[in-house]
């Protein structure tokens, strides 16, 4: 008779410090894939761009941006890699147009940063590749973006090409209060028009600071540190990013009350959606004791549900979104972004959508995900611009109120 053969496993106890050594193998191959897909010096090379891509991001048709290059009002393509005859645009051509062709739409005079939280209490549910891209499609608009990373995992760091992270490049100095300005932390990194404060595990040391000094600092408010410590660079940025961690943290509080807006992805399963309402319950309670009882008022200029990893061949899916459409009526996005070979392929390449070339996969599939994120971003981009517009009436009203007194 046939026997089917049992899987092996190891029956060896285990002690912490074989735990330690399963943990440094772990790193050591991490690193290793790692240097094998980044530059060896781990700076991350920007995309290029057609002259189609060109005039898609500026609205423009391709006789239109050929013309306006030889009139030489905006820089034209760089000279064609050896053994390439296409010319391509760089990064930072592409952004000197979008800045010039879409002037409009850039952050007023006197305007300040748009704050937006991406958040979510579960994992899984792309809430740093929603972050990332979110930032990578607002800077090719020309917009000047800075991307916060409080998740002591560090994903949006490593999609950013960020590595060596000290302790002190992170949020970690101000939870101790060694730093009362987030300017410190600030790094450059391979995608132009995008900074970024990166994270490390080290983070996690903010939930333990942060309580410590509630404790023993009179009137310290731990929930305000990251709302205070933005203060002095809003002026420098046209919209911040934050990527939370997937926990109601001390860091997470502080994102969610210094945001002006959030977006929290959510799939479309039964697990997720119910986790998206324990996610309002618990942050209401938390926020209602920090902020309403004691007499004090925060509003966001937009709170968006975003349907993220959609399987289209799922059979449940379309029920979720039903549900997920009954509960968040209006602030449910009207896009919707699809898991696809797209999508792995780039989170592979510790990239996003707009990372990888249009020729490197199914163009089929690649504009599936591309066309999502560019609504996605479409989207976030006009709800800015009129939370910028806010700004201005009120800093008048103000104006107005104070003239009169």
């Amino acid at each position: 008779m046939f026997m089917k053969k049992q899987p092996q496993v190891t029956t060896n106890r285990l002690s912490l410090a074989d735990l330690v050594t399963l943990g440094n193998k772990a790193k050591d191959i991490v690193s290793g894939v790692r240097e094998s897909l980044l530059q060896p010096d781990f700076v991350k090379p920007a995309p290029t761009f057609t002259v189609q891509q060109l005039g898609w991001f500026c609205g423009l048709e391709d006789k239109d941006v050929l013309a306006r290059a030889r009139k030489g009002d905006l820089p034209g393509a760089n000279e064609p890699e050896p053994g390439k005859k296409r010319r391509m645009y760089s990064l930072e051509t592409l952004r000197v147009w979008t800045q010039a062709v879409l002037s409009e739409n850039l952050r007023p005079e006197g305007a300040d940063a748009i704050v937006i939280g991406v958040c979510n209490f579960k994992g899984g549910v792309s809430k740093t590749t929603t972050a990332v891209a979110l930032a990578q499609g607002l800077s090719l608009r020309g917009h000047k973006v800075l991307i916060i990373d409080q998740d002591p995992q560090a994903s949006a760091t490593t999609l950013m090409g960020v590595e060596g992270v000290d302790d002190d490049d992170t949020l970690l100095p101000l939870c101790y209060g060694t730093q009362t300005s987030a300017g410190y932390a600030i790094r450059k990194t391979y995608w132009d028009g995008i900074d970024i404060i990166p994270a490390s595990l080290s983070l996690y040391g903010a939930e333990f600071a942060l309580p410590g000094r509630q404790k023993s600092e009179a009137n310290f408010e731990f929930w305000n540190v990251l709302s205070y410590a933005l203060d002095d660079v809003r002026q420098n940025y046209d919209v911040i990013v934050i990527d939370t961690s997937p926990a109601l943290s001390y860091l997470t509080i502080n994102a969610m009350l210094a945001a002006d807006g959030l977006v929290i992805p959510v799939p479309p399963n039964n697990l997720d959606f119910i986790s998206s309402s324990q996610f309002f319950s618990l942050f209401n309670d938390v926020a209602g004791g920090l902020v309403t009882e004691r007499g004090k008022a925060k509003e966001f200029d937009f709170v968006n549900i975003l349907l993220s990893r959609v399987d289209y061949n799922s059979a449940s899916s379309s029920a979720v979104r039903e549900w997920i459409s009954g509960a968040y009526g209006d602030k449910l996005l009207p896009v919707e972004i699809p898991e696809t070979s797209a999508t792995k392929s780039a989170s592979a390449t510790f990239g996003t959508v707009y990372d990888i070339a249009p020729s490197d996969i199914n163009t089929k599939t690649y504009r599936r995900a591309f066309d999502a994120y560019e609504r996605f971003t479409e989207l976030i981009e006009s709800q800015v611009m009129m939370a910028w517009q806010r700004q201005l009436n009120d800093f008048k009203r103000v104006s107005l109120q104070s003239q009169e007194k």
